[in-house]
């Protein structure tokens, strides 16, 4: 799928609203990356305090995009693929510090398996650094996509490079090439699973992921989001059916339809313990309204897909 990469062909993409107070942990742990000659973007959407001004100020080597209003990170994410102009783009949350190796280590990856249109790398705590945040996503067969391990602790457990499903969008690297293929993140998720999204597509289109765990970063998690729990939950339940919807094959939705249907109940029972019932049921309202567009864009998913449904299940868990 390309040449061997260096680090002159990646672009690294910062997301950023209203995280001034992240930035210098991020961009120190960029500009002291093992390997160097790669372009930088800060993607900002619309923040209100000081982050453009800092950046400007302090590390003029960094390109601003700035969003004249808040777009969401889904659109975000397709607006930073849109800007790079280079064979790689990574996308990166704001609340992250890399390991000085992290870039090396995911080039030389994707280096060795021109098969693969992303690689994730180890996420750990930034506060608990013996505690995993994930090593690469995957999707069971009841439709549901997690992060691998998160929660953890890291007792070497995901110290294997292999193949995951997909690669998280706070922090991976992306084969430009493949967006020209797949098509870019869809903005209409606003935010999660957009990344899970992309990643089945392009498992439709025959490509794979990579984890590799030698490419180490740490996630301060949800430090610019904060945690809003009804509306959190609602975008959750809204965005997993959507992805399903959108990306299964007909046939392995009959095949495994029983499986998640149950998980649907419980899931929606397990809310409704934690008080979020009422969210869990806005999110499947939200996911109704949605069937329209979701189902325009299934046929066309559908029909450009490449990969059989043997190798679609093989990357199923």
């Amino acid at each position: 799928m390309g040449r061997e990469g260096r680090a002159e062909d990646v672009t690294l993409a910062v997301l950023n609203h209203n995280g001034r107070a992240l930035l210098p942990v991020i961009l120190q742990s960029i500009f002291a990356q093992s390997v160097q000659g790669f372009s930088v973007l800060l993607l900002d959407d619309a923040s209100s305090d000081d982050s453009i001004a800092y950046v400007r100020d302090r590390w003029p080597q960094v390109e601003v995009l700035a969003a004249e209003r808040n777009m969401g990170v889904s659109a975000a994410m397709a607006r930073a693929v849109d800007a790079a102009r280079t064979d790689y783009v990574a996308l990166l949350n704001n609340d992250l510090e890399l390991d000085r190796d992290w870039l090396a280590e995911m080039l030389a990856a994707l280096d060795v398996h021109p098969e693969a249109a992303s690689a994730d790398g180890k996420m750990l705590s930034f506060h608990a650094r013996e505690r995993l945040d994930g090593a690469g996503d995957v999707m069971a067969r009841n439709g549901y996509p997690r992060r691998r391990g998160q929660g953890q602790l890291d007792r070497g457990q995901y110290d294997a490079e292999e193949e995951v499903f997909s690669a998280t969008g706070g922090a991976a690297l992306f084969r430009r090439a493949a967006f020209e293929q797949v098509g870019t993140f869809d903005a209409d998720f606003g935010a999660y699973y957009e990344d899970v999204d992309w990643g089945f597509r392009a498992r439709l289109h025959g490509m794979s992921a990579r984890y590799v765990p030698r490419a180490v970063s740490y996630h301060m998690g949800s430090a610019t989001t904060g945690r809003d729990p009804p509306r959190y939950a609602a975008l959750l339940v809204r965005n997993q059916l959507i992805v399903v919807l959108k990306n299964f094959p007909a046939a392995l939705l009959a095949r495994h339809l029983p499986r998640m249907l149950l998980f649907q109940l419980r899931w929606l029972a397990f809310d409704a313990l934690r008080g979020l019932g009422g969210a869990h049921v806005r999110g499947l309202l939200a996911a109704a309204r949605a069937l329209p567009p979701t189902l325009r864009k299934r046929r066309a998913i559908q029909r450009d897909r490449s990969a059989s449904l043997r190798e679609l299940e093989r990357a199923l868990s």
